[in-house]
């Protein structure tokens, strides 16, 4: 079991960065691999980037690939979602999601995938 809270949301302009943070407490954070999704009103949540357990295989949504960096923190049981050329598109809630936490190879990329949720922050996006 794991339980996964988020932090850094906040209202920027469109240009600037953000830096989102997702702590874990439990068991064997370093087992899981990890991710994060965005839902914006009313539209479904979808996928934005992903990592495998190390951190050493990263996969991003085309929408935010050269502008978004996901990372891993085994030791401070983090992850982070490094967010640059923020763009009124980008608003929505960011949710941080953790696997079955099997030290798999491959990045997890789909909802179903997941185990565990956070309750998510508002990231919002002025023009």
């Amino acid at each position: 079991q794991v339980q996964l809270v988020e932090s850094g949301g906040r209202l920027v302009q469109a240009g600037a960065s953000l830096r989102l943070s997702c702590a874990a407490s439990g068991r064997a954070f370093r087992s899981y691999g990890m991710g994060w999704f965005r839902q914006a009103i009313g539209k479904e949540r979808e996928f934005v980037a992903g990592l495998n357990w190390s951190g050493g295989s990263l996969y991003y949504a085309d929408s935010v690939k050269g502008r978004f960096t996901i990372s891993k923190d085994n030791d401070l049981n983090t992850m982070t979602l490094q967010m640059n050329n923020l763009k009124p598109g980008d608003t929505a809630v960011y949710y941080c999601a953790a696997d079955r936490g099997l030290y798999e190879s491959r990045v997890p990329w789909r909802e179903y995938e997941y185990v565990y949720w956070g309750q998510g922050t508002q990231v919002t996006v002025s023009s």
